[in-house]
């Protein structure tokens, strides 16, 4: 992961991440309990035909009796089908049990990552989460679905494999025994190594998605500054280090699985070799022999495949931690006791009681405060001042996006500090100066204000913010697509829908951030009027710009580097000759109208 990522990871070095798992898989218990008998019953299967090959080659070759060759040959046959449908019964029971575990666990992250505040987006990129909620949970549910199993089984057929090893030829046996340590030892070895470089391929990965999901978010910029060349780079060198950090891993996951493969068919040399001395000898039969290289064999693929599921189990331990971290990532914006529950609808009376505020960023630099300002129910504030000054600060700690560093924030008497953010929320409505349009449709884009709002509500909201004049031109009129993020709309338009949004909305405090600033004049004087329209009865804060835009407002705040430089009417500040002076006359100069 990136070094600005705020996610801390746990302490590493086993499995027991995977543990973490259980309460997702708890509730299909009955179907894990069902997929356990299924690999159970099939697993004795597999072991049932060694004994078979035994009783046909002692019973059968050597007695030279053909009916006990039909005899065996109907029980592999009835053998085979009991397997195949223990298979197939595993296989249904694990896979389904791994996509619903799998999709209760995106479900679980997405719905805490969502709930987690601004200040941990400030530092995490959005395309490292993604990954995570893609590609982390694709592996595990791999691992689920058929490396566990596979796990079990083979583990399971080695037990028993040694077992009747043991019943057939104790010297045998023992030396199947010795050679196991030197099978699982590289198992434990190298399993650790296995797992570190997982993770780091998983990270690296994340980082590629990372590049992706930036580079055409921002392709205009990109191209428009011809940078194609060099986000061509940075993406291939980002795909390099991904490979280089997978080549290490699978070239380490290559020497454990032939390690093993090795050692154990040398194991079955020997042993096929010291027991046909014993054939000779006449202390085992030839039947004896074929079941215990029968079994020996099992031994052997059985830690080979052991060996290779280890490799992925390490790796899906890897994603288990990422996911986790997530799962783990702590809410800064749950509501302090005593908690305060809002009316369903509030006055709308603001306090900021001195107030500090520095960004969880950038510590070191104060961004607001000592601020104290009080807002009537009903009152049109502007904020106005230069770049910097915190009035988009006081929007985002209003919105409880961020908690003061000291001091409240009080609506109707209450810190909302100790209210729900969702029911806080609930009771504000924000027209951005950058709309937000997301690729859906026209009526889903505004509906996001109030999802229950009828289309007779969406389309009186649209006309309200004068957008029923390019929405009815749309090819499918509300039911037309914007696209992603609202390419296939002007500037202007996409305001009027985030506007409209706000209308359909209804909430008793309005927050407008530069509402007007994409509209041609025609068009900011026909929102200008939605928009008193919508104030009425509202309490209002105005972020703005252009000083034209806020002569009607109550009260005029004018901030500068986080502090009030002063409060007012238009004329008032106007003949106090101070900040917003210049900034009118700055603006005058320009052409803006004062």
């Amino acid at each position: 992961m990136s070094q600005s990522s705020r996610l801390t990871p746990p302490p590493r070095g086993d499995v027991s991440q995977l543990l973490r798992l259980a309460r997702f898989l708890k509730p299909y218990r009955g179907r894990l309990a069902g997929a356990l008998v299924a690999l159970v019953v099939a697993a004795s299967c597999v072991l049932a035909l060694g004994q078979g090959m035994r009783h046909v080659v002692d019973a059968g070759f050597m007695k030279s009796d053909p009916h006990l060759l039909n005899l065996g040959l109907m029980a592999v046959v009835g053998v085979a089908f009991i397997l195949a449908a223990a298979t197939w019964t595993r296989f249904y029971l694990m896979m389904t049990v791994s996509e619903r575990v799998i999709a209760d666990l995106r479900r679980a992250v997405f719905a805490h990552v969502v709930g987690l505040s601004p200040a941990f987006f400030d530092s995490v990129r959005t395309g490292e989460i993604a990954s995570r909620l893609t590609n982390d949970t694709e592996q595990l549910r791999q691992v689920i679905g058929f490396g566990f199993s596979m796990f079990l089984r083979n583990g399971l057929m080695m037990i028993g494999a040694l077992v009747l090893l043991f019943l057939t030829s104790v010297k045998l046996a023992a030396l199947i025994v010795l050679g196991v340590p030197a099978t699982i030892i590289p198992i434990l070895l190298m399993g650790r190594h296995v797992r570190r470089l997982s993770r780091m391929t998983q990270d690296r990965l994340a980082e590629v998605s990372a590049h992706v999901d930036e580079s055409l978010h921002e392709i205009r910029t990109v191209q428009a500054y011809g940078h194609e060349g060099r986000t061509r780079d940075q993406f291939n060198a980002a795909v390099e280090e991904t490979y280089a950090a997978s080549a290490i891993r699978v070239r380490m996951k290559a020497w454990l699985i032939s390690l093993v493969m090795l050692i154990g068919f040398c194991a079955i040399g020997i042993i096929m070799w010291i027991g046909g001395h014993d054939v000779f000898a006449g202390r085992l039969t030839v039947g004896q022999l074929s079941a215990f290289v029968f079994y020996a064999a099992v031994v052997a693929s059985g830690a080979g495949t052991v060996s290779e599921v280890w490799g992925e189990i390490q790796k899906a331990a890897g994603a288990t931690e990422r996911l986790m971290e997530l799962l783990d990532t702590p809410s800064v914006l749950a509501p302090a006791n005593p908690a305060i529950h809002l009316p369903p609808r509030v006055a709308g009376a603001i306090r900021f009681d001195d107030v500090t505020f520095s960004y969880p960023t950038r510590p070191e630099n104060v961004a607001l405060g000592p601020l104290s300002l009080e807002v009537r129910p009903g009152e049109r504030v502007a904020l106005v001042g230069p770049s910097g000054a915190g009035k988009s600060t006081v929007f985002a700690l209003l919105l409880r996006f961020y908690d003061p560093t000291s001091g409240r924030v009080l609506i109707d008497g209450a810190d909302i500090r100790h209210c729900d953010p969702l029911h806080l929320r609930n009771a504000i409505a924000l027209v951005p100066q950058d709309p937000v349009i997301f690729a859906a449709s026209v009526a889903e884009n505004v509906r996001f204000g109030r999802p229950d709002a009828t289309d007779d509500e969406v389309r009186d909201a649209c006309a309200a913010a004068h957008a029923l004049e390019f929405i009815e031109h749309l090819p499918q009129g509300f039911d037309t697509n914007l696209g992603e993020r609202g390419v296939k709309l002007s500037g202007g338009q996409r305001q009027r829908i985030s506007i409209a949004r706000a209308l359909l909305a209804d909430r008793p405090i309005l927050l407008l951030d530069e509402a007007t600033s994409s509209l041609d004049a025609e068009s900011e004087r026909q929102v200008a009027q939605a928009l008193e329209r919508l104030s009425e009865g509202r309490t209002t804060l105005v972020i703005a710009h252009r000083l034209a835009t806020v002569r009607t407002a109550d009260r005029i705040v004018v901030l500068e580097r986080g502090h009030i430089h002063a409060i007012g009417t238009h004329q008032a500040l106007l003949r106090e000759d101070g900040l917003y002076a210049h900034l009118a006359r700055l603006q005058f100069m320009e052409g803006e109208a004062v």
